[in-house]
Parts: C-alpha cells; structure tokens; sequence
C-alpha cells in the first residue's frame, strides 16, 4: 500500500489516504504527452481522477469507471464539473 495525498471533493480538502494503484482498480492512460489525464482509479466509494502532470488525484464520489467507460474525456469532463 502506497500513501497518496488526494484531494477528497467529499470533504473539501487535502488528505493523506493508504491506496494500492493495481491493474484491477486503475486504468491508465498511455500517451501522457497528448492526454489530459494520467489515470483513473476506483476507490473510496468513488473516483480518484489524476490529472497529467504533478497534481494529487482527486476523488469524486459515487461514480467508477465503468460508469463512465473507462473513457478519459468523460473523466475530464466530471474534474471541470468541480470547478
């Protein structure tokens, strides 16, 4: 188990949380230098959304990714929802 800071939009702030990222519970997303997101992880009872880039995941509940299709653009689109 890794230690992540993650921001929790639950919550409303940062936090440290212990999460293992494996092929079961994440997909990433390859060609990082064209692609806005990094990977996407189920967990939490919700998503963690990791941008390109040194940003913290963020968590968005009640929502996976097969609710979403694994897609990368639909997980951009919930992160500009938070905005």
């Amino acid at each position: 188990m890794n230690e992540l800071t993650i921001y929790n939009t639950l919550k409303g702030r940062l936090e440290t949380v212990r999460f293992e990222l494996t092929p079961e519970n994440t997909t990433w997303f390859d060609d990082s230098e064209t692609s806005d997101i990094y990977r996407i992880a189920d967990g939490f009872g919700g998503l963690l959304i990791q941008e390109t880039g040194y940003t913290h995941p963020i968590l968005i509940g009640d929502v996976s990714r097969a609710d979403i299709g694994n897609a990368e653009q639909k997980a951009l689109d919930l992160l500009r929802e938070q905005d």
